[in-house]
Formats: structure tokens, C-alpha cells, sequence
């Protein structure tokens, strides 16, 4: 299907050169946006068919032979030439030159411009509910894990010292109550995919009273846009889609990072599956968590698309100008980070062991009951600050002494206050910690299964949505 002559060419007398076919071209990679490029033009036929534009003959020639395209892009039948430049280009020349004067009027009321804004948003309303599903599912299984491991105590950490004894179900949890907020940015997203742009033509609008209604409807939109030159010239759309895609990619990383922590020698919590490891080419006993590390690394990525579109977009006037054809590749590309990351994150979860022995044997170290100690105090009566300096103190004690803060008898505890009697002892042991928690979203088991039964009425919400 080589074309010598440009589409667009009635005005000129000079082929374009190499370099600016080179440049121009940009069909291998939005060759990806054939169905949504197809799904429009149909709508679009439709619609003149409507305004008189087209005969119902024509129309159906125009459906068939679209259909037709569609099945051998499918097939990898399709020969693509870059010198038509993009998809919508290829698509337009193979049908006119298949069907004849019909595929002529096809573009017709409608612009490139216009055109590459409805497929895009088409391509992230497809999208964002794919990766919506997939998310969701994450974040069942996140729940699941929680569900199947209520009762482990581990440690809890704040700068990275072991702060408090808290449940390796509500720290997992975390993750869930993360991608929640991720599926809340995704819907957004979508949200603001919403709204039908065809009939903005290049910038000014067309010169037929075109069914922009009927079009939406017809391609499933909410609303039509109200400004033919911001429709042309906006891409915040695919800025709120990276900027999802950026959050969940620090979320991830954020998992991968406690996934790789836990699973070394030196904290030994969980244990990866040979699935999801490597070996080393020269260090025959290594296990090394290579998705997690990829995934953690595939966060920069993510962060460089929306930086990159962010920066294309700032110096940009009204209207459309070519440097907007540097949107699409950011936009694949974390589309696809997107999906492989969850993809890995999932086979990880799904297959790791929890040694919850190691978890627990950690909670008896760094003191990790002071503060149940330091609030024993205060529900005896003791101000909060003087009884933070008596632990203080007792801390002390042990480190200078090397006595063992969780076997420390009641003598000693009274030593440092009239206040302590025997049921303090109770309050030095780590795996009671959590049952003493007793605010709403704590650690404790009751809070929990709170905690869960919310998580799954979100889900239960955002699937009602959609």
C-alpha cells in the first residue's frame, strides 16, 4: 500500500525529505490505536450518513471496508506504511483505496486533530478499565493475605528502628488501603476521558451541523466538549492518567522495597518464591528478588513520562502543534509499566512465604513495649512526660546492665516508681501489644477485621460504578 502522494500534498510541489518523513512518522507505535481509530471512524460515518452527508450505500461500504481493515490488523495481515505518517492516515488511504470515492468523504466534518483526541481518550477509557480490574484483584489478594495471617505479631518500624509490635495483617493492609486511593486517582482519570471531542475539527469547529450529541452516545461518552480549541489543544486528560500512574508506581516501589528487606538473610520475614527470583552468574547460593527490584527501578520511568508531557505541554500556544504527536509514547509506555508492574507485584504476592516465627522473635528486641509500659504508668496516674523519662530510664538501665527489658522483673520496675505493681509485667510482653491498642484503625485484631470488612465495601463500590 505505498503511497507516493501525501494525503494532505494538493499544495505542494516538493516531496518531503527523509529526515522529515523520518521525524514525522509515528505509526510504530500508535498503530496500537487502530481499534479506537476504527470505533470512531464507524461513529463518524454514521453521523454524516445522518446529516445527508453520506448515502446509506456509502455507509455501509465505509463499515465493511473498516471492518475488514480491522480483522487484518488483527490477523498482522495489515501492511503499514510510514510514509502516511500515523494510523489514522493508513487506515483512511487502504479504505479509500478498497472502496474509492466513499472513503473519500470519510474525514469529512473531522480533523487529525480532532481525531487523534477522541481515539486517545477511547484508548484510556479501554485502558483504565483493564488496569482497574487488575488492580482490584491486587487488592483483594492484598486483603486475602491479611485474612489468612490475622494473628502475627511483627515488628513495626519508624526510622527504620523496630518502634511497636503490631500485626503483619494490618502492615499489608497498608498496601491495600494505598491502591484504593490509586483506584480513586484511575477513576478520576477516566472521568475526565469523558467527554466527546470529534466536531472540533482542526480548531474552529466544522462548517456542517453535525450530531456531536449523536456521537457521543454512539461512542459512549457523558458529554460533548464545549471549546473547539481547547479540544484540539488539551492533553491534561493523559497528564491525570500519568500522574495516577506515577503514585501507584511509588506505592509499588515502596511494597518492592519491604518485599526485598524482608526477604534477606538479615530479616528473613518472608521468603520469594523461585518463581520470581534470580540467580547470580558467578555466586552459586543467591536468590536475588529481581521483579521487585525491577518494579521498584520501572518507578523512575514513571515518574520521566509525566515530567516528559509536563514539560512538552508548557510552552505550547493554542492550538494544535505538532509536538503533541510526543504525547503518545510517554502514554504507552506507562500503560505498559502499569500493567507488567501489577502482573509482577501479584505473582509475588500470590507465591511468597511468611515466617511468622522470625516476625515474632523480632518484636523482643529495641524495646518495643515501652510506650504499653510508659501508658501502664499513665493510667496509674503518672503525667505522660514523667513517666516517657522513667522508661527512659529504665532503658538505660538495661543497656548499661545488659538486662533483658521484656524478663525485667517487678522489683526492678519498682525501683523506678512507686507506681508499678505486678500486673505490669504483663505489659513487657510483645505479642499482647496489639490487643492493647484500642482507637479506631489501630493494630488491634477487632480493628482489623474492621479494617478489611471497609476495604471490601470500597471494592464493592468501585465495581458498582462501573
Amino acid at each position: 500500500m505505498k503511497q507516493n502522494k501525501k494525503l494532505w500534498g494538493g499544495r505542494f510541489t516538493e516531496p518531503t525529505s527523509g529526515i522529515t518523513e523520518k521525524i514525522s512518522a509515528s505509526i510504530h507505535y500508535d498503530a496500537r490505536l487502530y481499534g479506537q481509530d476504527i470505533r470512531g471512524s464507524i461513529a463518524h460515518a454514521k453521523m454524516l450518513k445522518k446529516a445527508g452527508i453520506l448515502s446509506a450505500t456509502e455507509l455501509e461500504s465505509i463499515i465493511s471496508g473498516l471492518g475488514q481493515i480491522q480483522k487484518e490488523i488483527e490477523a498482522g495481515s495489515f501492511r503499514f506504511d510510514a510514509s502516511l505518517e500515523d494510523i489514522h492516515m493508513n487506515i483512511e488511504a487502504c479504505l479509500t483505496e478498497r472502496i474509492g470515492e466513499a472513503g473519500k468523504k470519510l474525514h469529512t466534518a473531522r480533523s487529525r486533530n480532532d481525531q487523534i483526541a477522541l481515539d486517545l481518550r477511547l484508548y484510556l477509557k479501554d485502558e483504565s478499565k483493564e488496569i482497574q480490574i487488575k488492580l482490584k484483584e491486587l487488592t483483594l489478594l492484598l486483603v486475602n493475605i491479611a485474612e489468612d495471617n490475622l494473628d502475627i505479631v511483627m515488628p513495626g518500624y519508624t526510622h527504620m528502628q523496630i518502634a511497636q509490635p503490631v500485626r503483619f495483617s494490618q502492615h499489608i493492609l497498608v498496601y491495600a488501603q494505598q491502591l484504593l486511593r490509586d483506584l480513586t486517582r484511575l477513576e478520576n482519570a477516566s472521568l475526565a476521558c469523558g467527554s466527546m471531542p470529534l466536531g472540533a475539527g482542526a480548531l474552529a469547529g466544522v462548517n456542517y451541523l453535525t450530531d456531536r450529541e449523536f456521537l457521543s452516545n454512539e461512542l459512549g461518552f457523558s458529554d460533548i466538549t464545549h471549546n473547539s480549541m481547547d479540544t484540539v489543544s488539551d492533553r491534561d486528560f493523559i497528564l491525570d492518567f500519568l500522574y495516577f500512574a506515577s503514585v501507584l508506581g511509588m506505592h509499588f516501589s515502596r511494597l518492592c522495597e519491604e518485599l526485598i528487606l524482608w526477604s534477606t538473610s538479615e530479616f528473613e520475614f518472608i521468603r520469594l518464591s523461585d518463581k520470581v527470583t534470580t540467580g547470580s552468574s558467578i555466586m552459586p547460593q543467591k536468590r536475588n528478588p529481581d521483579v521487585a527490584e525491577l518494579v521498584r527501578g520501572k518507578t523512575g520511568r514513571l515518574y520521566g513520562n509525566l515530567l516528559s508531557l509536563l514539560t512538552m505541554l508548557k510552552g505550547i500556544p493554542l492550538t494544535y502543534n505538532r509536538d503533541l504527536q510526543e504525547d503518545k509514547e510517554p502514554l504507552f509506555d506507562s500503560v505498559d509499566t502499569v500493567r507488567m508492574a501489577i502482573e509482577g507485584i501479584h505473582e509475588m504476592l500470590s507465591s511468597m512465604k511468611i515466617n511468622k516465627e522470625k516476625m515474632l522473635s523480632s518484636v523482643f528486641r529495641n524495646f518495643s513495649t515501652a510506650v504499653d509500659l510508659a501508658d501502664y504508668l499513665v493510667k496509674k496516674g503518672v503525667p505522660f512526660r514523667e513517666s516517657h523519662e522513667i522508661i527512659g530510664s529504665i532503658v538505660q538501665y538495661c543497656e548499661k546492665n545488659n538486662a533483658d527489658f521484656f524478663k525485667l522483673s517487678i522489683d526492678i520496675l519498682k525501683d523506678f516508681s512507686k507506681h508499678f505493681s505486678d500486673d505490669a509485667i504483663e505489659k513487657l510482653d510483645p505479642t499482647s501489644s496489639p490487643e492493647r491498642k484500642e482507637s479506631s484503625g489501630s493494630t488491634s485484631k477487632s480493628e482489623i477485621i474492621k479494617q478489611i470488612e471497609h476495604i471490601k465495601s470500597s471494592l464493592d463500590k468501585c465495581h458498582s460504578k462501573n
